[in-house]
């Protein structure tokens, strides 16, 4: 029972036995608590349809050891009378703990960013994985870094001439790679926002083509004319992008021009004709029809309609047929389509012989 009265570092050795026990038995329950919250949220988020739970499930099972045992040391210390040197190891201690914990959440939360942004893993092509990866790499060695100097100035480590020899090269650098990683967070956008994808035509200012890959500094498109378009993903997201691949129907304005020689009740009956023309085609919506315009040779009618099909094949194919139903259906009613004419008047002045003096 001596050796228990023994007094080492200010405590006696039967207290130091209760702080022991105090901290094992914090660290098993906490870690018994983790095992069983782990199970039951990853137990009821098979049932729900959200995925915030899983979340919250994985959070939980990226505990790490060292910060439970942390916090079990340190709660167990307090049955302890420790000095005050001791006592500021000890809470510098668990800081760090802390901290590391706290950065291994946050690459547990930007991962359930990137995916929930992406609509799931699952559905993530195997390039856009690779992206995804490579820029998860470069947010984890900021965020360590940010850990390693807040864990160095825990500790007293004067890091301020550090900070600053790192802020003055990383500036140099920054300067030096701007391009480059403008064009790598314009690459995360596309990725995330997802503007377009590889398979979509799309027309950027006065150059078209199909979309062939998205990668980290540059997106390839391959031209009408077979050649391969190159673009900055910088530049690319500051571009005004048409996507036609997007489009759910096609809307279709042409202009007919019918002679002025035309008689009224036929021009009447023109909107008629095309709404029949074009309502009998597959795939397609009539919009309207009427006389616009007096052009300079021709009587002008404006149509619209809807191809219900974004396939440029499509709306071909049913623009190709309109016309010549059209053209069918003129011939048939008497209508004639205008083409450019002039009518040349002559005035005869005075002392020109008439025609009947010539003959």
């Amino acid at each position: 029972m001596q050796f228990l009265n023994r007094i080492y570092l200010g405590n006696s050795v039967r207290t130091w036995i209760i702080a022991l026990a105090v901290a094992a038995a914090i660290y098993a329950v906490l870690k018994v608590l983790k095992a069983v919250f782990h199970r039951k949220l990853k137990a009821l988020s098979a049932k729900t349809a959200t995925d915030v739970d899983d979340l919250v499930a994985e959070l939980i099972r990226r505990i790490k050891f060292f910060f439970l045992f942390a916090v079990s040391v340190y709660l167990g210390s307090r049955v302890l009378s420790l000095s005050g040197k001791a006592d500021d190891i000890l809470s510098k201690i668990v800081t760090i703990a802390v901290i590391f914990q706290g950065a291994v959440w946050g690459s547990v939360l930007f991962d359930y960013a990137i995916g929930r942004a992406r609509g799931g893993k699952e559905g993530l092509e195997a390039e856009d994985k690779t992206k995804l990866a490579a820029l998860g790499f470069v947010f984890r060695i900021a965020l360590w870094s940010l850990v390693l100097l807040l864990a160095l100035d825990n500790l007293g480590i004067k890091v301020t001439a550090l900070v600053a020899g790192l802020g003055v090269g990383g500036i140099a650098v920054a300067l030096a790679v701007q391009n480059i990683l403008g064009d790598l967070f314009a690459s995360l956008s596309i990725i995330l926002d997802k503007p377009f994808a590889i398979g979509d035509f799309i027309v950027v200012d006065d150059l078209q083509g199909t979309v062939e890959h998205v990668g980290l500094k540059t997106t390839r498109v391959r031209g009408l004319g077979g050649e391969q378009l190159v673009f900055a993903n910088s530049d690319l997201l500051k571009s005004r992008i048409r996507n036609y691949k997007r489009m759910e129907e096609r809307r279709i304005a042409f202009l007919l021009g019918v002679a002025y020689q035309t008689p009224v009740e036929k021009l009447e009956r023109i909107p008629a004709i095309v709404r029949q023309v074009v309502e009998a085609q597959k795939n397609c919506r009539f919009d309207r029809s009427h006389f616009a315009a007096y052009g300079d040779f021709a009587l002008r009618f404006e149509t619209v309609y809807y191809v219900t099909s974004a396939d440029y094949a499509v709306y071909m194919d049913v623009h190709h047929a309109i016309n010549l139903a059209l053209l069918s259906r003129f011939r048939q009613e008497g209508i004639a389509f205008a083409y450019p004419t002039q009518r040349v008047f002559l005035e005869q002045g005075p002392g020109s012989p008439s025609p009947a003096d010539k003959g």
